[in-house]
Formats: C-alpha cells, sequence, structure tokens
C-alpha cells in the first residue's frame, strides 16, 4: 500500500527510552499509519515525566503509571493513555538494605528509616505491597526519607498529586548526602530504589534484601500472574481529541515495534545482546511466561493494574479504586 504524504500525516512529538521494544519505531522501521512521527530519545525517564507533567512538553510520551493513575483519580484529565506499558520490572532486586540496622527479613522493615526516590514513585509502591502481600510488612510505623540514591539531590522535579492521606516523610538534601551515603553510615536502614547504591561496591553489610531475587521473583510471577507494570503510554488530552486516530495509530505501531524487537532477540544465528547465555535465557523466559512475556492491551492486564491501584489507595495515593477500563481510550488492533 502506498504511503501517505507526509504533508497529510499528522505530527506527533514521542518521547521515550529507546528500550529494545520501541527501537523499530525509533529507527523508522515501523511507521504509525497517518503519523509523522518525530521520536525523542531521552534514557531517563524521571526527564520524562517531569517535562511532559509540568509542562506538557510532548504530545505523547512514556509516564509513570502511577503518576498518571493519581492524576486521573484526583480529577486532572490533561492526558489520555493507550495500553502500551514501554518498562516493566520486577522490584524484589532493588530492595537493599544495611545489615548493621539488624535486617534480615521482610518483616525487620517495620518501625525503620527507608529511603526512596520518591514516596509515590511506581516503583516504591509495588515494593511496599509486594512486602505487605508476600510478607506480612506493616510499613505504618516507617520513616520515609526522600532523595537521589546516588547523589546529593531531589530525585528529579515531579509535579505531583498531594497525597490522600498524611506519610511520615523526610524530604530534603540531608546535610548533602545521598541516599547511598546515609545507608552506609546507618542514618537509614533501607532503601527502595530504581538502582544500587553505590556504597554497597565498598560496604559488606550493605546487601540486597533478596539475594535470591531471580527465584523469588519467579515465584512471585507464577504465584500471581504480574509482571509489575511501571510506565505506560500517555498523549494530551488536547492533541488526542483533535486527532483521535492516533491513539489506534501508535497503539498498532507499538505492538508491530515490540514483534521486530522478538524477531531480533530470538535471531540466535548471532547473539544480538552480549548475553553469553541468551539462548538459555530465552528458553527459560518461554518457560516462565510463553510465547509473550511484555503483554499489552487492556485485558492481559487487567490483574496487574488492578493490583497496583490496590496498593496505591492502600498507601494513601488515591482515594478509590478506579476502573481499569477508563484509565485507557479505546483502541482497534
Amino acid at each position: 500500500m502506498p504511503s501517505t504524504p507526509s504533508s497529510s500525516r499528522v505530527p506527533l512529538r514521542f518521547a521515550c527510552g529507546l528500550y529494545d521494544r520501541m527501537q523499530a519505531l525509533y529507527t523508522g522501521e515501523v511507521a504509525p499509519e497517518g503519523i509523522d512521527l518525530e521520536f525523542v530519545r531521552i534514557d531517563a525517564p524521571r526527564k520524562i515525566f517531569d517535562r511532559m507533567a509540568g509542562e506538557q512538553a510532548f504530545d505523547a510520551s512514556e509516564l509513570s503509571v502511577s503518576e498518571f493513575i493519581t492524576r486521573k483519580s484526583a480529577g486532572d484529565d490533561s492526558f489520555v493513555a493507550i495500553p502500551v506499558f514501554p518498562s516493566r520490572t520486577f522490584r524484589h532486586s532493588f530492595i537493599t538494605v544495611n545489615r548493621r540496622s539488624g535486617i534480615r527479613t521482610p518483616k525487620d522493615l517495620e518501625g525503620k528509616r527507608i529511603g526512596v526516590p520518591l514516596y509515590t514513585m511506581t516503583a516504591a509502591v509495588w515494593m511496599r505491597g509486594h512486602l505487605q502481600d508476600d510478607f506480612g510488612v506493616d510499613f505504618s510505623s516507617v520513616q520515609w526519607v526522600e532523595g537521589s540514591i546516588n547523589s546529593a539531590t531531589s530525585h528529579g522535579t515531579p509535579t505531583l498529586m498531594p497525597l490522600v492521606r498524611e506519610i511520615p516523610i523526610e524530604r530534603g538534601f540531608h546535610d548533602g548526602k545521598s541516599l547511598s551515603q546515609l545507608l552506609d553510615e546507618g542514618k537509614i536502614d533501607a532503601i527502595f530504589g530504581t538502582t544500587l547504591p553505590e556504597s554497597r561496591r565498598h560496604n559488606p553489610d550493605i546487601q540486597r534484601l533478596f539475594p535470591d531475587f531471580r527465584e523469588v521473583e519467579k515465584d512471585y510471577y507464577k504465584r500471581t500472574g504480574i509482571f509489575p507494570i511501571m510506565h505506560l503510554v500517555a498523549i494530551r488530552k488536547e492533541v488526542y481529541e483533535r486527532h483521535p486516530f492516533i491513539a489506534s495509530s501508535l497503539y498498532r505501531a507499538c505492538l508491530e515495534s515490540k514483534e521486530v524487537a522478538y524477531r531480533h532477540m530470538r535471531n540466535l544465528a548471532a547473539l544480538r545482546y552480549m548475553l553469553p547465555w541468551l539462548t538459555d535465557d530465552l528458553d527459560e523466559l518461554e518457560d516462565v511466561f510463553g510465547l509473550d512475556p511484555w503483554t499489552y492491551g487492556v485485558e492481559a492486564n487487567r490483574h496487574t493494574l488492578e493490583t497496583l491501584m490496590r496498593y496505591m489507595k492502600e498507601q494513601g495515593l488515591i482515594r478509590d479504586v478506579l476502573d481499569v477500563d477508563e484509565l485507557f481510550v479505546p483502541v482497534q488492533e
């Protein structure tokens, strides 16, 4: 079929990390129908979120799912979303503790001082939810300390909705020290993060709470069917309302781009990634997840999104759980 002339296509500025599942969109190997896509590559998600939420700097972008839900719950309808999930991550491996604080089991986190980049970030919501559901951890007496993990700054410049109930959170620069330094010095007891503290390189007391995280996470998935969603794709509402077709077009293009990534990954004649045992990893991937570990769409992710919203309500981010179907505009595959 002949391509649509560029003069009749809708220009769309789309900011996203250059994930393998998005690479074909970036290179132009996959082009969304009727859209002249400008792929703005930014490999630091926080920068995308802050610019999208704070100044609507893009027509569409990946966006923190918890930030989107809190905005929608609070009545902010600046954005609509499509059920594309650029980032999914199991988070058990990102909980680090200082063993000098006496933390040996998840329950030992109760009553402690825990560092976190943002209390409201999706990763932290999932971590607290995992620990509460699976290990009975009570976070009501925890003191939260916000800051960047490996630099003495805040975690970006987020524009966030207020919490719906009071949570004990310390904010600031902590005498010019990062969360990693605070953990090293014993001024906090643990970190819930999206990266690991640099201090674990020289301090043997700083360890993962779950050293066998791969087995823990596989067991979690097999029990729950949840592969935690971190980000979705948001579109500025005014852009969507002018051109409603872009939701389905971008959704289909993201599906196709993901399929291209699968094909490349599964071509083992020459390893695409610097993973010597990629063949074994792929066998394990199919054994645990089946043929599509990275599902898009509402129905395939309903339970995951319902669980996330339950956690958000329990943790004081939203007052009520929303209907999953209300989170997304309709799309046609």
